[in-house]
């Protein structure tokens, strides 16, 4: 005679629960939302700011709507910076550091993920311990030797080479590299796969999100430097978009139009770049945060 095995009851949240997280959900999102506009206030005006006219923005009833101003504030933001080219020069810069950084900080991230070689773990304490020391201690010996000794000053490689093995990102492709089996990396080798192999065609492809959170993280830190292009580039021409925009701000006159207009530009593109990609960027960052 069978018997028939007795399954447990499947539970299902009552409909007072579900009611109870409906009206949290909705109040949290009362709450939120002043906050939110809040924080992008400042936004708002920015934008707001780049079609008015100066007198326009120190009005005692500042605008809050479009104006007509944005092609005169543009004009005499293109004619006092040359902005197009510095804009060009941060897009080429930016570009290309975060292409080198990801493919530095991939390679070592990985070595030191899934190889055992002597030493790694001392040599990884001391790159982390890199994070301990300021940028200003370090500031003057790397502006003397790219400048002087190595006589790059005024080109991208000026801007580009000094922190392309970037610490953090260091640190986050480790951590995301262990998160790869090793059974999959050894069926590899037994199949035959050689190193480079297995780094770029099974590796990488599973720590994609990581690598595009990476991505956009390399590449806000270049577009938005500031101190380093400063100190390294001296000429006009070679200037990126940071330091053009600062020039607009002397002794005794603020070019307030061109500075929104400028930061307007260098913002809302990579804002929706990043609305847009933001699935990727939250799935990346949770998907490096792993422990030993």
């Amino acid at each position: 005679m069978t018997t028939l095995e007795s399954t447990p009851p499947v539970t299902r949240p009552s409909r007072g629960k579900a009611a109870r997280d409906r009206t949290s959900s909705i109040w949290l999102h009362v709450a939120l939302i002043p906050l939110a506009l809040l924080f992008l206030a400042p936004l708002w005006m920015m934008l707001v700011f780049a079609t008015h006219p100066e007198t326009a923005i120190f009005s005692p009833n500042p605008p809050l709507w479009f104006g007509g101003a944005f092609k005169e504030n543009f004009d005499g933001l293109q004619a006092d910076t040359n902005f197009i080219r510095a804009l060009g020069n941060s897009t080429v810069i930016s570009v290309a550091y975060t292409l080198l950084s990801m493919l530095l900080t991939s390679l070592a991230g990985f070595a030191f993920a899934k190889y055992n070689f002597p030493g790694r773990n001392i040599l990884f304490g001391l790159i982390l311990a890199t994070l301990t020391i300021p940028t200003f201690v370090t500031i003057i010996p790397q502006f003397i030797l790219v400048a002087r000794d190595l006589k790059m000053s005024n080109t991208f490689q000026a801007v580009i080479l000094p922190t392309l093995a970037n610490t953090i990102g260091i640190f986050y492709m480790r951590q995301a590299f262990q998160t790869v089996p090793d059974d999959l990396l050894a069926a590899a080798r037994i199949d035959g796969a050689s190193e480079p192999r297995i780094f770029w065609q099974i590796a990488l492809p599973v720590v994609r999100p990581a690598l595009a959170a990476l991505a956009i993280l390399l590449f806000l830190a270049s577009w938005n430097d500031y101190l380093w292009p400063l100190i390294v580039l001296t000429q006009k021409d070679s200037y990126t978009m940071p330091v053009a925009l600062g020039t607009l701000v002397g002794l005794t006159r603020v070019s307030w139009g061109g500075i929104m207009v400028g930061t307007a530009i260098a913002t809302v593109p990579f804002l929706a770049l990043f609305l847009a990609l933001q699935r990727h960027f939250v799935a990346g960052i949770a998907g490096g945060a792993v422990k030993d």
